[in-house]
């Protein structure tokens, strides 16, 4: 009988074409399926918790695999063999068995992002944060957030012709902070549309910058159209934080 494996993990996603496998570009799935397959000595192929786009980073991931063997969690120095084979810029922290029923995505209620945005230029966290020049008003930021979790249908803000069934999720949190050198959006929902996070952000900026007022934004919504939306921040700012089970 075959055994589940959850496997938890972080990356940086700068050198990455997202998570998912795709032909002739490098994925953070490829990369771990290729570390896994040589350490455990079997073809090992790994469901993700969710798709990141390209660019964009995780400090929390969750993937899974089945396996007929039920020691390998108790391998000796399983994870730091794992990490020693992996290029610097992935790191695996656990490998437990779990239920077999329990799916890293479709078993997930939540998935937690945080998008940086710095107002001086960065140096050594360059790659993880978007350098914007301007002033933005947190306060109707944050009211265009409160006008966010009204709605379910976010096709506005979603990339176009991807192979969802439903563009409706449900947002738990949604906010703005602000910090002396710059804002964090932190954004949590039961599910994600590709791009979502950085269209969501990227219009909210034009909020802050006096651009588009909250009927403009509610218009955005309610016109369920990808061109109404603003331009998507860069995937470099953007981390998924947190998943829940």
């Amino acid at each position: 009988m075959m055994k589940r494996y959850f496997v938890e993990l972080s990356y940086d996603g700068t050198n990455y074409h997202g998570w998912q496998l795709q032909p002739n570009a490098p994925t953070v799935q490829a990369t771990l399926e290729k570390a896994f397959s040589t350490l455990l000595k079997d073809e090992i192929s790994l469901t993700g918790a969710g798709r990141t786009d390209t660019g964009v980073h995780a400090s929390y991931f969750v993937a899974h695999f089945d396996h007929e063997r039920e020691d390998i969690d108790q391998q000796e120095k399983l994870v730091f063999k794992l990490n020693g084979i992996l290029p610097e810029d992935i790191a695996i922290h656990a490998v437990s068995k779990v239920d077999s029923e329990l799916h890293a995505r479709f078993s997930a209620t939540y998935r937690h992002y945080i998008y940086s945005i710095r107002r001086t230029k960065p140096l050594f966290n360059r790659p993880f944060c978007y350098y914007y020049y301007g002033v933005l008003d947190i306060e109707r930021m944050n009211e265009a957030c409160e006008v966010l979790k009204e709605y379910t249908d976010f096709t506005s803000f979603s990339k176009l012709h991807t192979d969802v069934k439903t563009n409706d999720c449900s947002i738990m949190e949604a906010f703005w902070t602000e910090h002396e050198d710059g804002w964090d959006f932190e954004i949590k929902a039961d599910r994600f549309l590709r791009n979502m996070v950085r269209s969501i952000a990227g219009t909210m900026m034009e909020i802050g910058a006096g651009k588009m007022d909250l009927n403009g934004f509610r218009a955005v919504i309610e016109a369920k159209d990808r061109g109404m939306a603003g331009t998507s921040v860069p995937a470099k700012g953007l981390f998924l934080v947190d998943i829940g089970y």
